[in-house]
């Protein structure tokens, strides 16, 4: 092996997102190398990277990076949703024990000089009590008790751990907005995608995007350059839902929040859509976060705005066709009725408390 080569190892490869990101460090000309690590193959066309099938939860993920000399590891294997990956059980395996197991694996390899970890804009929570815009430096107001969200937190505490017993290791934590685009499945494009789409009522959340492609050149840009620290990484502007759903020109029903909440399960149960209690949230309160950090310290400039990551998203969307618009309105008829008495939600005025 030649010396002062890059290696690149990514996890997560198996979901879109990874193996494409994967594809485009393997593309860029400062890498020698990239290894990509998953459980499954990926379905797609790899390009010139390498897989290995290999479980992060596993120690023997020590092994790949010590064989392949690894400089660089892209942590991409956090997934957010339970369906995806068997259970809600199996899912924090794969965040939470996965991150610990390959930390330890990093820990132990003297070649690692690099550590990149695609973190979430959703650890900060969305909440009536929020700021108008979350710094790197500030905690959710309401502590996240279950979910994906209290994921991303154990996580995090993981790596600032590691940070800690390896200095020596550059530490890059990109805390992303929710990535949209053509090609994004995930909760919340499913959500778009419905054909009638249910909102909460009496709010507007503030939403914000990250395009698809912006996230493959953050990564690049993180492997590339020696920038450690925490960052939030988002398009500018923020778009209100009723914005976006005029953008969609799609209906919607607005709903009191217990109403949405039950429909959500029904929709996850059919699977149309995969709603938890932290969608909820976010489609009530939204969510904004300061990116100044990512301009001025990471040196970072996404091509897309907020709005025209949404705008390209939607433009690719077709008629989702009778089959689901039936399905959502079976889903409607099957709630039962919100009582009288239901417990109000707090304005949307009260949020930056």
């Amino acid at each position: 092996m030649a010396s002062g080569e890059r290696v690149v190892l990514v996890t997560g490869v198996s979901r879109d997102l990874g193996r494409r990101s994967a594809r485009a460090l393997a593309a860029d000309p400062s890498v020698d190398r990239v290894i990509g690590v998953d459980v499954v193959p990926p379905r797609g066309d790899v390009g010139d990277v390498s897989f290995v099938r290999a479980d992060i939860r596993n120690p023997v993920i020590a092994k790949v990076i010590a064989k392949e000399n690894v400089d660089t590891v892209v942590h991409m294997s956090v997934i957010s949703t339970p369906g995806s990956a068997g259970g809600r059980g199996t899912m924090k395996e794969l965040n939470v024990i996965g991150t610990m197991q390959l930390l330890a694996a990093c820990q132990k390899a003297p070649s690692v000089q690099h550590l990149v970890v695609k973190s979430t804009t959703t650890m900060y929570g969305a909440s009536n009590r929020d700021p108008a815009m979350f710094t790197e430096d500030m905690e959710p107001r309401r502590g996240a008790r279950s979910g994906y969200a209290k994921d991303v937190a154990e996580i995090e505490g993981y790596v600032r751990g590691f940070a800690r017993r390896r200095p020596d290791v550059r530490v890059t934590t990109l805390r992303c907005a929710n990535v949209i685009g053509p090609h994004v499945v995930s909760p919340l494009t499913s959500y778009f995608r419905l054909p009638v789409i249910p909102t909460v009522l009496g709010f507007d959340a503030r939403l914000q995007f990250l395009h698809e492609q912006d996230l493959m050149d953050v990564l690049i840009h993180a492997v590339r350059h020696d920038l450690p620290g925490t960052f939030n990484i988002a398009g500018d502007g923020i778009l209100m839902l009723s914005q976006a759903l005029r953008r969609l020109k799609r209906p919607s029903v607005p709903m009191p929040g217990l109403a949405v909440g039950g429909l959500g399960s029904l929709l996850r149960s059919a699977r149309l859509a995969d709603f938890s209690p932290e969608q909820l949230s976010f489609l009530t309160y939204g969510r904004g976060v300061d990116t100044t950090r990512m301009r001025e310290q990471l040196g970072f400039e996404p091509a897309f705005t907020t709005t025209e990551a949404f705008d390209d998203f939607a433009v690719g969307l077709t008629p989702t066709g009778g089959r689901v618009e039936r399905a959502l309105t079976a889903a409607l008829d099957q709630l039962p009725p919100v009582p009288d008495d239901a417990p109000a939600l707090h304005p949307v005025g009260d949020r930056r408390g």
